[in-house]
């Protein structure tokens, strides 16, 4: 019997640390995403009107390098001219290397970022951090139903495409005019417009999903939440994969007073208002981007209180002193921040 030399049980010692810490749920740590990407320059190479309000940007880099690799799901942090960074899904194809596509509703009554976006040129600078993903495709399952409403198309047309015949695609809007991509779509993909077909049964919709099917849904929260709350009823072997592009409602929520205290400006929190939106009626220019608790933007430094943190992205050390405005709030009492 032969006895491996040091150097090789020292590398299976190091081996074996690596797989406990990094395959080991419970000692990983609980980021879905990264907490940063690639920063790259990208310039805008294309601006395309793709439905109502809705423009498409094809993004490249200025050297014509190759963009980072990225798979169905994914999106950008873009930052913009303003100083504004907001996230997009990438919703072109994965196989083209030398660009980025995004494409982005105009809201009018947001907070500026989707108006900024829609008055950009061709050959305008940008910088993109990214791409991560909060939102994964699974390709191991045995068939799709995917659900896109609206926008929602962004993060769902690569998944669709990617899924092949297994995959089976139901694109809702309000009407044709509104509706992005729609030379794009799979062939078998059912299309219902509102004023065509009436506003669509999520339960009966979700309950022709095979069973076992991976249902992803993208779209309003009316969408989501219906889809939530019926789909384990419906299909018990299912699962349900869901993104949304505004605030999540507050759940179990309370009033507390909040200090701001470089300005010595005091704001009361509502129950059912987030900390991000009380801090922005003081101070509007307040920085933020996902408002779901993922990206980090809003992270911030709290000098006194104690935190009920709701974010996905923090580790438990990093929320020692800190949290992100846009989910997390008071675990009782008030809050002092470094604002």
């Amino acid at each position: 019997m032969t006895t491996a030399p040091a150097s090789l049980r020292l590398l299976g010692l190091a081996v074996d640390a690596y797989k406990k810490v990094f395959t080991n749920p419970a000692l990983s740590p609980p980021n879905p995403v990264r907490r940063s990407g690639f920063d790259l320059e990208v310039a805008v190479r294309e601006v395309r009107a793709e439905a109502h309000d809705v423009v498409s940007l094809t993004l490249a880099r200025p050297g014509g390098e190759q963009l980072p690799a990225w798979r169905p799901g994914s999106h950008l942090d873009l930052f913009l001219p303003s100083g504004r960074q907001r996230q997009y899904s990438l919703c072109g194809d994965p196989a083209q290397r030398d660009r980025y596509r995004i494409a982005v509703r105009r809201i009018p009554d947001g907070g500026g970022g989707s108006r900024e976006v829609h008055e950009l040129r061709p050959g305008d600078l940008l910088r993109i951090r990214g791409p991560r993903n909060a939102f994964t495709f699974v390709d191991s399952a045995p068939s799709y139903l995917f659900v896109a409403a609206g926008i929602g198309i962004t993060p769902i047309l690569p998944m669709a495409h990617a899924a092949g015949s297994r995959g089976r695609l139901v694109y809702l809007g309000r009407s044709r005019e509104t509706m992005p991509f729609l030379d794009e779509l799979p062939g078998d993909c059912e299309i219902r417009p509102d004023d065509e077909t009436g506003v669509a049964d999520i339960p009966a919709l979700l309950a022709t999903a095979a069973p076992g099917a991976a249902v992803y849904v993208c779209g309003p929260p009316p969408v989501l939440e219906a889809a939530q709350r019926c789909l384990f009823t419906l299909n018990p072997t299912g699962s349900l994969h869901t993104e949304r592009f505004s605030a999540a409602p507050v759940l179990d929520g309370h009033e507390f007073d909040l200090t701001l205290a470089r300005s010595g400006r005091r704001v009361r929190v509502g129950a059912t208002e987030t900390t991000l939106d009380a801090i922005r009626r003081v101070q509007p220019a307040a920085v933020y981007s996902c408002r779901q608790g993922f990206c980090g933007t809003c992270r911030t430094r709290v000098t006194a209180g104690e935190i009920d943190h709701r974010d996905r992205l923090l580790s438990e050390r990093d929320r020692l002193g800190h949290m992100l405005t846009c989910v997390s709030r008071s675990a009782g009492g008030p809050l002092v921040l470094d604002l």
